[in-house]
């Protein structure tokens, strides 16, 4: 089992940045791939980014490509996600997720992801 607690999340304007942080604890051993998604009110959950745990390769949604960057620390098994030059359109919950299989290239699908934390909030508004 792996659990996942983000943290981080807030209210923050237009233009702002944010930076949300995902502990990451249990078997961490079994983890290959690190996402985040986001669910806007009345949208389905969608990929934001990933990181591949052992490598730090990484792989972004085009809409969000050049203004948030992914990391991890494996020492203090926790994923970031620095969010800069913030949008009313990224006002959503903010999830982190884990994959445990090995897919090859880092995934945007949801079913790949075998767990998820409860979620953070994070609103972009003036």
């Amino acid at each position: 089992q792996v659990q996942l607690v983000e943290s981080g999340g807030g209210l923050v304007q237009p233009g702002g940045s944010l930076r949300l942080s995902c502990a990451v604890s249990g078997r961490t051993i079994t983890i290959y791939d690190m996402g985040w998604f986001r669910q806007a009110p009345g949208k389905e959950r969608e990929f934001v980014t990933a990181v591949r745990w052992s490598s730090g390769s990484t792989y972004y949604a085009d809409s969000v490509k050049g203004r948030f960057i992914i990391s991890r620390d494996n020492a203090k098994n926790t994923v970031y996600l620095q969010m800069n030059r913030l949008e009313p359109e990224d006002t959503a919950v903010y999830y982190c997720a884990a994959g445990t299989g090995y897919r090859g290239s880092l995934s945007s699908r949801l079913s790949d992801y075998d767990y998820w934390g409860q979620g953070t909030q994070v609103t972009v508004s003036s």
